[in-house]
C-alpha cells in the first residue's frame, strides 16, 4: 500500500508570501503609473500567477491593460521578485515540526502551487524546505492548474501516490474546489489569502495553525474518505 500523501498550496499556506508579492507588484504597476496595492488588497489579487495578479491590479485601479504590455510587466515582475528572494517571506509558525511529524509518521509531502516554477523552486530552496516534499508541481508543470482537479491528481502521480490516500491543504477557493474536483479531502487554513472566512469555501477541516496539524487529524480524514467510498 502507497503511503498517505498531504499536498500543501504554497502561498499562504507554506510560506507568508505577501510582503514581497506586494512589493514586486507595486514595482511592476508604478511603470504603468499605477497607485500602490497594500494588503488589503492582496486576497482579491493572488490565486491564478503573476499575470493574473497585474490584470487584477489593473482592473483594481480601473486602468486599461493592452495585451502587448502584459508580458513586459510580466518580466518586470519576475526579475524584481527573484533578484530579492526570499526577501521578507517566511515559513508560517509551526510549519517545519508539522512537516516533520507527518514525515515521522511515514506520510509522504508534496506541494502544488500556481506559482511558476522558477519563483516556486528556488523560494521553497533558500527557505530550506525543498528536500520535504517528494513532488513539488506549479502552475506551468502541467496544461492546466487548480482550480483543475487534475493539478492535484498529476501531483499525486508524480509522488508516487494514491488519490484515495491522499489530501490538500490550503488557504484560498482555488486549493478547495481544487480538492473537490479531485475527490480528496481538503484542509482550509484561516492565516492565508483567502478574501472570504475559510468555513465558507468548506473545507473537511478548517485549523487555525500548523499545531493543530498532526498524524490523527490527517489519519481520521482518510478514514472518513475510505468510509464513504466503501
Amino acid at each position: 500500500m502507497t503511503s498517505p500523501l498531504v499536498i500543501f498550496d504554497l502561498d499562504g499556506t507554506l510560506i507568508d508570501t505577501a510582503p514581497d508579492l506586494i512589493d514586486s507588484l507595486n514595482h511592476t504597476i508604478a511603470s504603468a503609473g499605477l497607485a500602490p496595492v497594500t494588503f488589503a488588497d492582496l486576497t482579491h489579487l493572488v490565486g491564478q500567477g503573476a499575470r493574473v495578479m497585474i490584470k487584477r491590479a489593473f482592473a483594481l485601479r480601473n486602468t486599461d491593460l493592452p495585451e502587448a504590455d502584459i508580458e513586459p510587466l510580466y518580466e518586470r515582475f519576475i526579475a524584481h521578485y527573484v533578484a530579492h528572494m526570499p526577501g521578507e517571506s517566511v515559513a508560517y509558525p509551526g510549519l517545519t515540526e508539522a512537516l516533520d511529524r507527518l514525515a515521522g509518521a511515514g506520510f509522504t509531502l508534496a506541494v502544488c502551487t500556481n506559482k511558476t516554477t522558477v519563483l516556486a523552486l528556488p523560494l521553497l530552496e533558500k527557505l530550506g524546505l525543498t528536500d520535504h516534499f517528494a513532488a513539488i508541481t506549479c502552475g506551468d508543470t502541467f496544461e492546466w492548474r487548480k482550480p483543475d482537479g487534475r493539478h492535484i491528481l498529476g501531483t499525486i502521480e508524480k509522488s508516487g501516490g494514491d488519490p484515495a490516500r491522499s489530501i490538500m491543504i490550503g488557504d484560498s477557493i482555488n486549493d478547495i474546489l481544487a480538492a473537490k474536483n479531485a475527490d480528496v479531502p481538503s484542509i482550509g487554513v484561516t492565516f492565508g489569502y483567502t478574501d472570504v472566512p475559510m468555513a465558507e469555501l468548506h473545507p473537511d477541516v478548517v485549523i487555525d495553525n500548523f499545531d493543530e496539524l498532526d498524524v490523527a487529524l490527517v489519519q481520521r480524514l482518510l478514514s472518513k474518505r475510505a468510509a464513504a467510498a466503501a
